[in-house]
């Protein structure tokens, strides 16, 4: 009999408030006001300027991201498609219940738990197998064309979206550093719970691989791992 993780009704179980979790920790680093991820700061930048929700940026994004895989051999999974969906919409839940707070102390708790759930969230989702994120996938999929190394390709992407957002008003802040070097950490935590027999880890061509791995930093060869990546 195949244990519970190998059952795809249950993968998909689990996936699920897995990227609302995500949606959720964007949020709250979102309300908190002291800096996103590089592309969750591309998509606020276009937020402000165009006056959507920045859920909305988010699934927005991810279709034109999505077609963009198809020059570059890429396949999204259930998991990715779903990503685009689910992650988008919770942040403009939460975006909606959070409160955002005036004080010092409550911006750095929001800031905090957000990197914290973004984390675990993260590493259910790895866990769970069933497609790479959109983004990271134009990562994989560059690298598998081109033969450019995962870090080079990962951190040239961010660096990019991370100034275009700058420019268009996304906040770069002390949380934008945090999520870089604090997410691996988390992930890499979730997944040796999650994956003790190493299924993602060790599987390099595989759907939530090893390439989804590098791009959080996690359990990455030398000449691929990169800073955290943004899960969406």
């Amino acid at each position: 009999m195949s244990r519970p993780y190998r059952s795809f009704a249950w993968r998909i179980a689990v996936l699920i408030p897995a990227l609302t979790a995500m949606g959720l920790g964007i949020a709250l680093m979102a309300q908190s006001g002291l800096g996103l991820a590089p592309w969750q700061v591309f998509h606020q930048g276009i937020a402000r300027q165009t006056g959507l929700a920045l859920g909305t940026v988010t699934i927005l994004i991810g279709i034109p991201v999505l077609v963009a895989w198809l020059p570059l051999g890429q396949r999204p999974g259930i998991g990715t498609v779903l990503n685009v969906l689910i992650v988008g919409t919770a942040t403009n839940f939460g975006l909606s219940i959070i409160p955002t707070p005036t004080d010092l102390a409550p911006r750095v708790a929001e800031m905090l738990l957000g990197v914290a759930v973004i984390g675990v969230g993260s590493g259910i989702y790895l866990a769970m197998a069933l497609g790479p994120g959109p983004r990271d996938g134009i990562m994989t999929g560059i690298h598998r064309r081109f033969g450019w190394s995962i870090a080079r390709t990962r951190t040239g992407i961010e660096i990019i979206v991370l100034i275009v957002g700058m420019l268009m008003g996304g906040t770069f802040g002390v949380g934008t550093i945090l999520y870089a070097f604090g997410v691996g950490q988390i992930v890499q935590a979730v997944l040796r719970v999650l994956d003790r027999e190493g299924r993602v880890m060790l599987r390099p061509g595989a759907k939530g691989g090893m390439a989804g791995l590098a791009a959080h930093g996690v359990g990455a060869n030398p000449g691929t791992s990169a800073v955290a990546g943004d899960p969406t």
